[in-house]
């Protein structure tokens, strides 16, 4: 069914439009100041069908149709305002306000991960799409093809489909590519650590941020969250035991948990993966409280304290999360190094994401 020729001509004014959001907002490295500090990649020219893709995969992004109530949509889970996850609770909520087991993982900079969800049961953001749209605690669809068919019958979406993807239309594939074109736009680097450390600005940092700085590095915390010479993504990318869930489940750190989580021994069935999660990138990790897979930690302090005391006493966790010992000024230098860590760009992709046009 086509559009009115008044409608299509809209839709191609508001696509030039969606070309200088993309810019605006650094998309898949179109704003080289938005990339300061993480790998290296060949900036992509934003052709009209590129920001078709993305302006849909947006679109998708907050659209309740995409779940089974019609209530849910990515954005209820990755709230643009929290920096692309949830601020307000420890853990996420699904269908019908029940709460899950784990929070939600930043969308920032996801295009750097080499796995996605606390289990790496992803190994794409194409892949990642459908694990909530076809789970049954949280989007609840009973099929792929249930997606797809109440798409299908609506006139807009018929169109962005078509301009995005040509003939080929709404597809289960086109439909996770729109959402993982979009969601590789949510770059936020450039931070005050990273013009200071790669763009060689000497005041960008305090001199408490600095010391924060050294204080990261002595302690150990780089083994885990990498800082190389050309770029830092804070991540190895590896699943690691911090004993957070060993001492859920006795009750030190929390309400007692009755259903342990496995984490990526659920995937793996690797004993030495019992209790492991995938280490988180430590960039913009101000603005994502609360931390660890199920939020059991509300602070940045109450991190840098976790780990300070070498985690929980559970016999399997990794041997890299050992006693710090660090003074109070330590702790309070290396705190305020990793608030240094904020890019400016998470706010204007917030911004972007709920002002692009409709």
């Amino acid at each position: 069914m086509k559009l009115t020729s008044r409608r299509s001509t809209h839709l191609h004014q508001r696509l030039g439009a969606i070309l200088a959001l993309v810019a605006a907002a650094g998309a898949a490295g179109a704003d080289e100041s938005a990339r300061l500090g993480l790998p290296v990649r060949e900036i992509p020219v934003i052709s009209e069908q590129s920001a078709a893709r993305i302006e849909l995969g947006r679109r998708l992004f907050f659209e309740p149709q995409l779940a089974e109530d019609g209530v849910m949509a990515c954005a209820t889970c990755h709230i643009p305002e929290h920096a692309f996850t949830v601020n307000a609770g420890t853990v996420a909520f699904g269908r019908g306000g029940q709460a899950l087991r784990r929070n939600s993982p930043t969308l920032l900079n996801a295009e750097l991960a080499s796995t996605f969800f606390h289990d790496g049961r992803a190994g794409t953001l194409e892949e990642q799409v459908w694990f909530p749209l076809l789970s049954q605690t949280e989007m609840w669809n009973p099929s792929a093809e249930s997606v797809v068919g109440r798409l299908r019958y609506r006139r807009d979406y018929a169109e962005l489909f078509r301009r995005a993807f040509g003939e080929e239309g709404v597809t289960r594939k086109n439909i996770a590519a729109a959402i993982a074109a979009y969601e590789r736009t949510l770059v936020a680097a450039g931070s005050r650590f990273d013009r200071w450390f790669y763009g060689k600005e000497a005041d960008a940092l305090t001199t408490e941020e600095q010391a924060g700085f050294t204080v990261f590095n002595w302690s150990g915390c780089n083994a885990c969250h990498t800082v190389d010479a050309t770029h830092a993504t804070f991540t190895d990318n590896r699943f690691r035991n911090t004993g957070v869930e060993w001492a859920r489940i006795r009750g030190e750190l929390g309400p007692k948990k009755t259903e342990p989580d496995l984490g990526r021994f659920e995937i793996s069935g690797q004993p030495e993966d019992r209790h492991a999660f995938r280490t988180p990138s430590l960039r913009n990790v101000a603005l994502t409280a609360p931390y660890m897979h199920d939020g059991s930690l509300q602070t940045l302090r109450e991190v840098v304290d976790w780990y300070d005391r070498g985690g929980s006493t559970d016999p399997r966790k990794d041997p890299m999360v050992r006693p710090l010992r660090l003074s109070e000024t330590q702790k309070r230098q290396l705190e305020a190094f990793l608030r240094s860590l904020t890019s400016d760009s998470a706010a204007v992709l917030a911004r972007t994401a709920r002002s692009a046009p409709q």
